[in-house]
């Protein structure tokens, strides 16, 4: 698609969801659609990362992690405002995917997916075996990173004393700035000579390096780069739920945003983006049938594995090509 073609889409794609809550001025309707630019932002960063540059890390849902605990842990303890915290928590995450990056460096395929994970339960592990007094608030004795428990009573944006009963429209235009932002930031990337660079080392390491490529320079920019909007995902996320626990390191939150990619179309840019629509709609509808929630979601991923390798995306592309 150009990138005329991906304007339109983007603009098209843009008022709809400024529109959506209201016309369907529904809370619990908003609030899922903002936990959905959430993830959404998660996944098209993820998607440079592992659709692009070909890096099977699953570090992502640490540095969300590590994003929301930042952010909540400089509004609990140094009382900053949450509008100043998440940016510094989003570098505080860039920092953090950087050293992650560099453990990586000498590691190939599936030896990055364990250590990455490895990492990840290193850090869930850390919170939640936080059993220590660290310091005292109202319900008693409360470890540094929250324990098992979370930490909460960290701030908030601001929406409730702006916007009264309307405060969740604010977090979900907060939400869809940052989707918006992200999608751009993707584009920009993919499209320019970082981007070309990453798909480089993914098809053809080998004369990519003849080439004068260097794999660890590219290796450390694609977690530098995909980091940023993930530790602001994850500050945000914390900040829209005002509190943050151990559950974001969650395995099944982790597949389940894989899921998005795969569905979507991996490497590409709307992909990730047409997965997480189409995962958290479908999730929705089976929301009230626990027994069969886990069934269906894992058969629309068996779905697409088999008969769409290439997600919706590629579905589309190849309804474009038998019209033209």
């Amino acid at each position: 698609m150009s990138w005329r073609g991906h304007l339109i889409v983007g603009l098209l794609s843009l008022a709809i969801a400024v529109a959506l809550p209201f016309v369907f001025n529904i809370n619990y309707l908003v609030t899922q659609v903002t936990l959905a630019f959430i993830y959404g932002t998660v996944v098209t960063q993820w998607n440079l990362v592992y659709g692009v540059a070909g890096i099977f890390s699953l570090a992502q849902m640490a540095l969300f992690a590590v994003g929301a605990y930042a952010a909540a842990m400089l509004g609990f303890y140094f009382g900053w405002s949450l509008w100043i915290a998440m940016p510094v928590a989003a570098l505080i995450t860039v920092v953090v995917s950087v050293l992650i990056g560099l453990a990586c460096l000498r590691l190939r395929g599936p030896y990055v997916a364990l250590l990455t994970l490895a990492i990840a339960q290193v850090l869930y592990l850390v919170i939640v075996n936080d059993t220590d007094c660290y310091t005292t608030e109202g319900s008693g004795c409360l470890p540094f990173f929250g324990g098992v428990r979370g930490l909460t009573r960290f701030g908030e944006l601001g929406f409730r004393e702006w916007l009264g009963e309307d405060w969740r429209l604010g977090n979900y235009f907060v939400a869809l700035a940052l989707l918006a932002l992200a999608l751009i930031f993707s584009a920009v990337i993919m499209r320019g000579p970082l981007g070309l660079a990453f798909r480089a080392l993914r098809d053809n390491p080998g004369l990519a390096r003849s080439r004068g490529i260097s794999r660890f320079k590219y290796q450390i920019w694609v977690f530098a780069l995909s980091a940023f909007f993930t530790g602001l995902a994850g500050a945000f996320y914390a900040a829209n739920y005002e509190s943050i626990g151990p559950t974001v390191f969650s395995f099944s939150l982790l597949l389940f945003l894989i899921a998005m990619m795969t569905v979507g179309g991996i490497g590409t840019l709307w992909g990730p983006l047409l997965g997480a629509i189409l995962l958290m709609g479908t999730d929705e509808v089976l929301r009230d049938y626990q027994e069969w929630r886990d069934i269906g979601l894992g058969l629309l991923l068996v779905f697409f594995v088999i008969l769409l390798p290439q997600g919706l995306v590629g579905l589309i592309n190849w309804r474009r090509e038998r019209v033209d």
